[in-house]
């Protein structure tokens, strides 16, 4: 078939609605097919059978009827003597055909002219045929259908050899086997068609019933056993399709159907089970992502302070270094031009230089000892008043040059603690050091030292400078961080003070606090716990 032609079959199937077709539509129309085949074949035989038997049926009236013309030796006049033949209905037949005819051979040749085509050939068959002597058949014709049936007479054994028709019998003689004539039955086929009808009738009758019931039948199978589970199945598909992965199939039919919900339940879910296993992959991933990012800023805000360190370092370092080499020219240079005066104002700021070099240089060093776990500590019995006034005197040149007041306030009460007195010296040297650089000249600054609690020694250094932003208060105890961490700032320094003095207050078991605002000053201050030597002891 060509491809024209095929595409053309398609189209008129679509016309007629025949194409695409569903599962059901396609289950009734096969289905339905086979109910036809099968309903032919089932009802072709009975039909055939009953029309076998009414064959047969007429078949044997033919018999009789010749059985009877034995009986009475051929003579049909004996028959009907006194009475005339009568129709279907019950009335006289003035039709001059006889139903029954006995015509001898090669004595009524008239007869045997009369009949039909039909029946002399018949008759011509049989006469030659030894071993068949009957025949029956129904001529057609137009309201006046005929039953036929012909019987060929042959002389038996009986009547040529103790019968009378031997050479001395009294009646003519026969050859044994000898055709002598033929019964001729010729009825009305009314009642036989009505039969055959009625046959037909009843097998259509028969075969509506049995498709009838055959298609409710397969109509009610289809719909409970094949259908509904197949509808079941779409809607379930359509909902995963939705992306609903939580419906599950119900189906219990204990077959083929059911072990298919099975399987496609157990595909849903393994499906869920892979889909959240991709989203806690998705939300690890993220959460790399995410630390990752934080990593990337934290290193990228580390270079920037490594940067900025370095920047501040070289500054800091070249600063005293070029004092120191400067003055150091000048001695060189012009030592016996200097009088005493100007030489040991010179010897003084190298000796400022050089130690304002070597606590920079400390300060690094006692960070690398305190992030490699490496700070000793040296516990003895300390007096925090004493502490506080050695160090307040300590500090008394450089405030004094910037004219800024120092007010010191202790607590008598505070009892001698077991300590490390030169990381706490170290710490507080650190929080006044801050004080002076930020207080501006004429200011002031308060220490107070006192017992918050029974168990509590709290230092504080209060200034009058120009306060923290609480934005800033976490990142001042950063490592190399300062408000300013310009190289142009106006106060000098590593930005390693606090972070240090962190590290240190951790190590005495204490901890460093702040509180500020801006234009208010700032107070930072020391908790160290109360320890004493018995309490040491114990």
């Amino acid at each position: 078939m060509s491809d024209e032609a095929v595409s053309t079959w398609k189209k008129i199937l679509r016309l007629l609605r025949l194409s695409p077709l569903s599962l059901a539509e396609k289950c009734r129309i096969e289905f339905g097919a086979a109910i036809v085949f099968i309903l032919a074949l089932a009802l072709l035989i009975p039909y055939l059978w009953m029309s076998k038997l009414t064959e047969k049926t007429s078949l044997d009236s033919g018999r009789a009827v010749a059985y009877t013309l034995y009986q009475h030796h051929f003579q049909l006049g004996d028959l009907s003597k006194g009475l005339s033949p009568l129709n279907e209905k019950g009335q006289a037949d003035t039709t001059s055909a006889p139903a029954v005819e006995w015509i001898r051979f090669g004595k009524t040749d008239e007869k045997l002219r009369k009949l039909t085509d039909d029946q002399r050939h018949i008759i011509k068959k049989l006469k030659d045929e030894e071993h068949e002597v009957d025949r029956y058949w129904i001529t057609y014709k137009q309201r006046d259908n005929r039953s036929n049936y012909i019987r060929i007479v042959r002389a038996s054994e009986g009547c040529t050899t103790s019968g009378c028709h031997n050479v001395n019998g009294s009646a003519a003689p026969f050859s044994r086997d000898e055709a002598i004539g033929a019964i001729v039955v010729q009825t009305p086929a009314r009642e036989l068609d009505k039969t055959f009808s009625l046959n037909r009738l009843w097998i259509i009758v028969a075969g509506l019933l049995a498709g009838t019931g055959a298609v409710v039948t397969f109509y009610v199978i289809v719909q409970r056993v094949i259908l509904r589970p197949v509808r079941q199945l779409r809607a379930l598909v359509n909902n995963v399709a939705e992306g609903n992965l939580d419906v599950r199939s119900a189906i219990k039919t204990r077959d083929e159907y059911e072990r298919l919900a099975e399987a496609f339940n157990k595909m849903l879910d393994r499906l869920q089970e892979s889909q959240e296993k991709l989203r806690q992959a998705n939300r690890q991933l993220d959460a790399k992502i995410v630390e990752l990012s934080d990593r990337n800023i934290e290193l990228f805000k580390a270079n920037k302070i490594k940067s900025e360190f370095l920047a501040n370092m070289s500054h800091e370092f070249r600063t005293p270094l070029n004092a120191i080499l400067g003055f150091a020219e000048i001695f060189r240079e012009k030592a016996d031009a200097l009088d005493a005066e100007k030489s040991r104002r010179y010897a003084e700021h190298i000796i400022t230089s050089g130690r304002q070099l070597l606590s920079m240089i400390n300060d690094l060093l006692e960070l690398a000892k305190a992030e490699a776990g490496k700070i000793e500590l040296h516990i003895e019995k300390t007096s925090i008043p004493e502490l506080c006034r050695g160090l307040a005197a300590f500090v008394s040149p450089l405030t004094e040059k910037k004219k800024i007041k120092v007010r010191l306030t202790v607590d008598e009460t505070i009892p001698l603690i077991q300590t490390d007195p030169g990381k706490v010296q170290q710490i507080l040297y650190n929080l006044l050091s801050n004080a002076i650089k930020f207080t501006p000249d004429s200011g002031r600054i308060e220490i107070v030292a006192s017992l918050p609690d029974e168990k509590t020694v709290r230092i504080a250094v209060t200034d009058s400078g120009a306060g923290i932003a609480e934005d800033d208060k976490e990142k001042i105890f950063e490592k190399f961080r300062q408000i300013d961490g310009s190289i142009t700032r106006e106060s000098a320094g590593t930005g390693l003070g606090l972070a240090i003095s962190k590290e240190l207050a951790l190590l005495l078991t204490g901890s460093l606090g702040l509180e500020s605002r801006p234009g208010e000053g700032s107070t930072f201050w020391l908790d160290i716990p109360v320890v004493t030597a018995e309490n040491n002891g114990k």
